[in-house]
């Protein structure tokens, strides 16, 4: 059973990458994506459940069985809308809810249900759209992290005048460490205005990310009937049996077929959606998570704001983001003071790519540069 899920164990797989983002974005396009994933072979495998749909006529003809479950299946089935409320109906006890006598010229209410069979087609849909903005991200950044700390990757070890070879990966020497950081503080001091791009592109994709989550909300909600806002606060009052009038789990289809003498016979039929069993479970996580998701998505823009008003005034902050490194402050001081806030970002990012003392060294070297060109007056 558990082969359905092959196709997506490269993406649980931990590699190692550079840091290009953060752990919201990951929970947009990795998290996401895998429950959006996982959700589709759920649905879309007899394995947990057997049959979809199983409706029960009064056809007695062999073969015609087969037929009427793949009829009501691909067209649709309903539920008698006057009946939903046993208790008040004029026709008595009934066994399940929406099930109710109904045939031709009946003037009764009833609700279609015909979204279950795009399901897996919308939580596929669903999954590619938390993955696209990802693959646009990586698009826009076009690995320019990844080339700025290149022959960093093991640059804590680079204490020896000689390369040395550990488990296959090499370890640089003092000397090449040197000229690395070297190399990043020039291409970050000349394309110092280019930065801009960088960080640019990475809110837009923020912002892009919280809008997405808003979109797949509001077109669940339109796929379900506009009953899912208020899905979860009906589970956690009512329990699970509210769950009944999204979706049902036995319903009627009407199948007509020709009789003997040529006239049209109508055929009321019972059916039983095992699929909602799965259906309803997987929407009603959807809806926490989303929601989870959508306030994770509107804190990191806050926090995106804040960072931008008070990068330069609140040191403190700046110890919270650059804490591993261990900066000194006057070189602290003297970068957050005349680096714009997309400066500031990209060294942030920076920093996650590498090793405290290498990033400590940069800094450092970043620092002159800048007192140089403008030195900062000290206070006596």
């Amino acid at each position: 059973m558990l082969y359905l899920f092959d196709v997506i164990k490269d993406k649980i797989k931990l590699k190692h990458c550079h840091c290009i983002d953060n752990w919201v974005f990951k929970l947009h396009y990795r998290a996401t994506t895998i429950i959006y994933l996982i959700a589709t072979i759920l649905v879309t495998s007899r394995e947990y459940m057997g049959e979809h749909i199983q409706c029960i006529t009064d056809i007695k003809e062999n073969g015609f069985q087969k037929v009427v479950d793949t009829f009501c299946f691909f067209t649709s089935t309903f539920s008698v809308v006057n009946d939903e409320d046993a208790s008040g109906s004029d026709l008595g006890f009934m066994s399940h809810p929406g099930i109710a006598p109904f045939g031709i010229g009946s003037k009764q209410k009833i609700r279609r249900h015909m979204y279950y069979q795009w399901v897996p087609f919308l939580l596929f849909g669903q999954a590619i759209m938390f993955y696209l903005i990802h693959l646009l991200w990586k698009s826009l950044e076009d690995g320019r992290m990844a080339k700025l700390v290149s022959g960093l990757t093991h640059s804590k070890f680079s204490v020896l005048e000689k390369e040395v070879e550990v488990d296959g990966e090499v370890v640089p020497t003092r000397e090449q460490k040197k000229n690395c950081i070297r190399r990043i503080k020039t291409s970050f001091m000349e394309r110092i205005s280019l930065n801009r791009s960088w960080s640019a592109w990475f809110f837009f994709c923020e912002v892009l990310n919280f809008l997405n989550v808003m979109l797949q909300i509001y077109i669940t909600h339109k796929f379900l009937g506009n009953q899912f806002y208020t899905l979860g606060p009906k589970v956690v009052r009512d329990g699970s049996h509210i769950l009944e009038e999204v979706f049902p789990k036995v319903t009627k289809c009407t199948f007509h077929k020709y009789g003997p003498s040529g006239s049209i016979q109508v055929h009321d039929a019972l059916c039983v959606m095992a699929l909602n069993i799965i259906n309803e479970k997987i929407y009603v996580f959807l809806w926490f998570w989303l929601v989870l998701l959508f306030a994770i998505s509107c804190l990191i823009l806050v926090w995106r704001l804040v960072t931008f008003l008070f990068f330069s005034r609140c040191m403190l902050l700046n110890r919270l983001v650059f804490g591993h490194a261990k900066l000194y402050y006057w070189n602290l001081n003297i970068v957050v003071r005349q680096c714009s806030y997309n400066d500031w970002f990209l060294l942030k990012y920076l920093s996650k790519n590498m090793d405290g003392m290498s990033f400590r060294e940069l800094f450092a070297d970043i620092s002159e540069d800048l007192e140089e060109k403008k030195p900062l007056k000290r206070s006596h």
